[in-house]
C-alpha cells in the first residue's frame, strides 16, 4: 500500500489526500476560515452545480480534494492490478479531474442538507418590551438603571438599562423584572414575582 502512496504516478494523488487532511485539522483546531463570506459569482453554471453558496467553499474544497484522491489512487490501483503498471498522469489527472466534480457536487447536495442553515436573528429593541429578565449589574431605582439580561425570541442575550416602572420600587442584582415599556436608551420594568401588577396601567 505504501508503494502506491509513494508512487510518482499517484503522488499528486496523495498529496491531495494529505492537504484534504491538513485543512481539516485546521478547521477543526478553529484556526480555517470556512466561515469567510467570499463574494462569488453565483450566476456560474458550474459553481451553483458545485454547491457553491449552500455549502463553504472550503467545505467543497475538501469534498474535491477527498474525491480527487481517491478517485486517482483507485484508478492506478485497478490498472496496477489488471495492466501490471501504472497509467501516465497525462491521462490520469485530466480523468480523475472530470470524475471528481460530478462526486464534489453530490457531497456537496449532501452536507447541504445535512448542515445548520443561516437564520435571521434580526430583532427590534422595542419587542423586547413584554419579556422578563434578570438584574445582572449594580442596583436599579427611580432615575439610576441597573444593566439586566434580557433573551430575545431566538435566544439572543440583550443587555439594557432598566429602572423601575414604580418610582418607590428597588431592583438588586439577581432581580427577575419584566420590561413593562421603553423610554429612549432605557427601559422600565416592575418584579416578576411583584404582585403589583397595577404597575401596567401606568403604561
Amino acid at each position: 500500500m505504501l508503494d502506491l502512496l509513494v508512487a510518482p504516478q499517484t503522488v499528486v494523488f496523495t498529496a491531495a489526500l494529505i492537504l484534504m487532511l491538513a485543512i481539516g485539522l485546521v478547521e477543526a483546531l478553529g484556526l480555517g476560515a470556512s466561515g469567510l463570506d467570499l463574494d462569488l459569482d453565483l450566476d456560474s453554471g458550474l459553481l451553483d452545480w458545485l454547491g457553491v453558496g449552500r455549502v463553504p467553499l472550503l467545505v467543497l474544497l475538501v469534498a474535491f480534494l477527498a474525491s480527487f484522491g481517491v478517485v486517482g489512487l483507485g484508478a492506478q490501483q485497478i490498472a496496477q492490478a489488471v495492466l501490471g503498471g501504472f497509467l501516465s498522469l497525462w491521462w490520469v489527472i485530466p480523468g480523475t479531474v472530470i470524475a471528481a466534480f460530478p462526486i464534489t457536487a453530490g457531497l456537496g447536495r449532501v452536507l447541504a442538507r445535512l448542515m445548520p442553515h443561516d437564520e435571521t436573528t434580526a430583532f427590534d429593541v422595542d419587542d423586547l418590551v413584554g419579556r422578563r429578565g434578570v438584574v445582572t449589574v449594580g442596583r436599579a431605582t427611580a432615575g439610576n438603571p441597573a444593566r439586566t439580561r434580557i433573551l430575545d425570541p431566538h435566544g439572543q442575550a440583550h443587555h439594557v438599562l432598566v429602572e423601575p416602572n414604580d418610582p418607590a420600587a428597588i431592583f438588586e442584582e439577581g432581580d427577575t423584572i419584566l420590561l413593562v415599556r421603553r423610554e429612549g436608551a432605557h427601559f422600565r420594568a416592575i418584579l416578576h414575582s411583584s404582585p403589583r401588577h397595577t404597575d401596567w396601567m401606568k403604561i
